[in-house]
């Protein structure tokens, strides 16, 4: 068993220059912690892994495809495969937990 406590995780994510912070990855699955910023320009591409997202705190919006949806805490998105995906108008820094299947390869 592993366990995390998002206090932890939180303060690791902020401490450090990037936007997302992996903390899982076993063969069929990993997770992290993704923060966006107020005005925050979210750089992701389409993965080539399914995820879901779940928003622990904050407020915008995510364009999935050609559909927009707003997120506030509680939102849970499911993006598939290779699907282009971006969250924009940011109103509240978003907190979001992000689970890959399978696991999310390393991005070097």
């Amino acid at each position: 068993m592993e366990s995390f406590e998002l206090s932890h995780l939180l303060e690791q994510c902020r401490g450090s220059d990037q936007l997302f912070l992996e903390f899982l990855n076993v063969g069929t699955m990993s997770a992290g912690i993704y923060e966006l910023e107020v005005g925050t320009t979210d750089p992701q591409r389409p993965h080539t892994e399914d995820e879901i997202y779940c928003v622990l705190d904050g407020r915008g919006k995510i364009r999935v495809g050609d559909e927009d949806r707003t997120l506030s805490p509680g939102s849970i998105i499911f993006v598939e495969t290779g699907i282009e995906h971006r969250f924009h108008s940011i109103t509240e820094r978003l907190t979001l937990l992000v689970v890959f299947a399978p696991a999310r390869r390393s991005r070097a």
